[in-house]
């Protein structure tokens, strides 16, 4: 099936034509191709028209071309049928889904570019490398646009750190190996590129136990003059390649993160490896040429390395290309051509620039000491071909290459039958609710977040942790200033996997429900967001229902609520045969904050306290039926028009009122969020409503905790009704206590179970 090709380098020539269906599905698998029959079959096609095999760096192309990571066939379907939204609607998004990061109107002259992103296989295999060059991708993937990226987000998900060894299936690294891993790539990568890491989220739950997921997220700031498209300019523009050499660190890296993970694969060359130290110069360079108008376009090289980048960019401007392949500068000696074309290493951007600006652009890069080579030049015709030392190795048409397959794969959606709340209220309270406290998915993440630097740059207005230096309490949203002006940026991520492994559909809605809370809560009117949407195995029909439930609640929220998605990722096959992750559809959201010395923080300073929205007894998914070893299918309602309706009424009852804090209730209610509220200044709080145990646990969504001034109670309240929305005082922020009348505790004893309740697993 392979014949080696007579020229002075490996290159071998695959019979396609004549292998059977055994022989196809072997080459796909010794390849790490990771294609299907049906797949190769249509390969063996275009070849047979063509009357001739494919060589190895063909094959392997289309391979990377065709990957589940790189052309979305399993769910393009579905996106384009719920999420895609008119972006008429919304004239303040410039560019949305079709480049690398989307472009997002600020102000008059500045535009903000928002991604996130996945590394979930890298990362369950090298915690630290697969970590650290997910923040290194994100960060490409919004420079190329030309902007200068400002804030990093890393929401996490991992096994229960208390799993025990013998527990762990074989080939399993354990959680808290993990964790740290993953933690200290994160730190270690934007720390030293000096980048902020100023938001984020960590959920723990079995299901993450044989497969991680790590997403990332990165916004930047740049004059809307200088926003770079990720396509070449017309033919005749130059290719040139800048950044990193190129090795075989990171081959296939695209193919592996479109399968599922079996422990007996050793996986580690398809993990990347990053190098923030080059990464510095990098993003200086490009903005630099950016602000000079010498580029007509810029992309980063991340999944499919050279392969997908050229002919992304050529593509994308009716072009083909010519690449000189043994141009590219190697890491070491001996890649095979193919592999050259495959690899995935680190800090590497293209540049396509007209022949005049050629000679300015290498010598930017070379001031900035960084390696830049002209690898070639876009052509008319829709062609790529490749040249290695003076052999032409590669022919493809791009229509084929790039306009790939695309599965409208059947699903089976499990049926969540409504049923009453069959849950009681606690024996004690007390026990409960320090349960709650402590709980991995809700105690104090400063073990994490005070690893990362978020005020490097001195832009960030609004931290995620808040209140007294070195005892803070949690945010709900960081907010930044990323130019002069007072105007800001609010930046959350969100996601209740508990709740979409419950009901798919209202979880995802929910999800969608506290991102905007979240948001809302500092102060800022919610403006764009991005997706990550991690799933199982999508040839599975039950991991296909799981994703497009989560898809419709999405779509049908960003629509009625008239709130754009403007990019996303989609991450398949987070699988092992030992099990599938929960639907996880993290959600990143932008707000704009008109003025950053309005912000509102989230711990109390004394005054009293009111609860906005309306609360029923909606447990699924919630953390009180996980730590009473319980279960409910009734995961809480939502939507789009009464989210819309409260968080217009919030918005504005901040212009009329002064609101000394404001937090939303998410896991474990009201209690958990008005003791994170209380911890941040160690003020306490008294209730004068009598509450009952689903006031206090019930995670109904669209509600927040506003905390004024005691002169100001009623009229905030009528405010409110006059805006037909509820609102109830419950209580007074003051004292040592947090006193919810059917119990009461000391803050300091609450305060230390609930700082405790992570790190006590990691130091």
């Amino acid at each position: 099936m392979y014949r080696k090709v007579d020229v002075p380098f490996p290159l071998y020539e695959i019979d396609l034509i004549n292998a059977n269906d055994d022989e196809l599905n072997k080459i796909s698998e010794e390849n790490g191709l990771a294609l299907s029959l049906d797949e190769m079959k249509l390969i063996k096609g275009y070849f047979k028209k063509l009357g001739r095999n494919p060589y190895d760096i063909e094959l392997q192309s289309i391979a990377q071309a065709w990957s589940e990571h790189c052309c979305y066939k399993s769910s393009k379907y579905y996106l384009k049928m719920h999420v895609f939204d008119d972006f008429s609607k919304y004239p303040y998004v410039i560019s949305a889904i079709k480049e690398d990061a989307a472009v997002v109107e600020f102000d008059d002259e500045h535009a903000y570019v928002i991604k996130i992103e996945s590394h979930n296989h890298p990362s369950a295999v090298e915690p630290y490398g697969g970590a650290a060059t997910g923040i290194g991708g994100i960060i490409r993937d919004v420079l190329c646009m030309g902007a200068k990226p400002v804030a990093l987000v890393d929401p996490l998900f991992f096994a229960p750190l208390d799993t025990k060894y013998e527990e762990l299936p074989k080939g399993t690294k354990h959680p808290t190996y993990l964790l740290s891993g993953v933690v200290s790539g994160i730190r270690d990568y934007g720390n030293r590129v000096g980048i902020p890491t100023v938001a984020g989220m960590i959920f723990f739950d079995e299901s993450y136990l044989t497969n991680c997921l790590v997403n990332v997220g990165c916004v930047g700031i740049a004059k809307k003059k200088n926003i770079l498209p990720s396509k070449v300019g017309g033919a005749g523009d130059l290719l040139v390649l800048v950044g990193g050499k190129t090795g075989r660190d990171g081959i296939h890296g695209v193919t592996f993160a479109s399968s599922e993970l079996r422990e007996e694969e050793d996986s580690r060359g398809a993990v990347q490896l990053g190098n923030p130290i080059i990464k510095e110069p990098l993003i200086h360079a490009c903005l630099e040429i950016a602000e000079k108008g010498l580029a007509t376009g810029l992309k980063d090289l991340g999944g499919g390395g050279l392969s997908c980048v050229v002919s992304e960019m050529c593509y994308a401007a009716n072009c083909g290309a010519e690449v000189y392949l043994d141009k590219v500068p190697l890491k070491e000696e001996g890649m095979a051509p193919w592999e050259i074309w495959v690899s995935e290493s680190q800090e590497r951007m293209m540049v396509s620039v007209k022949p005049e600006y050629v000679d300015e652009v290498l010598y930017i890069f070379q001031k900035w000491d960084l390696p830049a080579v002209v690898i070639g030049k876009s052509t008319p015709d829709k062609v790529l071909r490749i040249y290695y030392r003076g052999y032409k190795i590669y022919e493809l048409d791009l229509e084929f290459l790039l306009n790939t397959v695309e599965y409208c794969r059947s699903y089976v959606v499990r049926k969540v039958q409504p049923t009453e709340e069959s849950l009681t209220e606690p024996k004690d309270y007390l026990e409960i609710f320090l349960k709650m406290l402590s709980h991995p998915n809700v105690a104090s993440k400063e073990w994490v977040i005070r690893q990362y630097d978020h005020q490097v740059k001195a832009s960030t207005v609004l931290n995620p942790l808040q209140g007294r230096p070195n005892f803070e309490t949690h945010g709900d949203a960081a907010v930044i200033r990323p130019t002069k002006s007072w105007k800001g940026l609010a930046i959350t991520a969100d996601v209740n996997p508990w709740m979409c492994k419950t009901d798919p559909f209202w979880g995802t809605a929910s999800s969608f429900d506290e991102m905007v809370r979240n948001l809302v809560a500092v102060n800022s009117v919610p403006h764009s967001f991005v997706d990550c949407l991690n799933f199982g195995n999508p040839e599975k029909p039950e991991r296909m229902g799981e994703f497009v439930e989560c898809v419709k609640a999405m779509g049908w929220m960003a629509r009625e609520y008239g709130l754009p998605c403007v990019s996303g990722n989609v991450s398949l096959y987070n699988e092992t045969p030992y099990r599938a992750v929960a639907p996880t559809p993290t959600l990143m959201g932008v707000g704009i904050v008109e003025d950053v010395r309005k912000v509102i923080s989230s711990y109390f300073k004394g005054g009293a306290v009111i609860l906005v929205g309306e609360t029923d007894a909606e447990f699924g998914g919630s953390l009180y039926a996980a730590v009473t070893s319980s279960f409910s299918k009734n995961v809480p309602k939502t939507s789009p028009q009464k989210l819309k309706k409260y968080s217009n009424a919030m918005l504005e009852s901040f212009r009329n009122f002064k609101v000394l804090s404001c937090h939303d209730p998410a896991e474990g209610g009201i209690a958990v969020a008005i003791a994170e509220m209380s911890f941040g200044k160690m003020i306490g709080f008294e209730a004068v409503k009598n509450f009952s145990f689903v006031d206090l646990f019930s995670e109904s969504n669209t509600r927040w905790i506003v905390e004024v001034s005691e002169k100001d109670v009623e009229k905030y309240i009528n405010f409110l009704a006059s805006k037909g929305c509820k609102a109830e005082l419950i209580g007074y922020s003051d004292g040592e206590k947090l006193d919810f009348g059917r119990f009461k505790v000391d803050l300091v004893d609450a305060e230390k179970r609930w700082r405790n309740g992570m790190s006590r697993y990691l130091i």
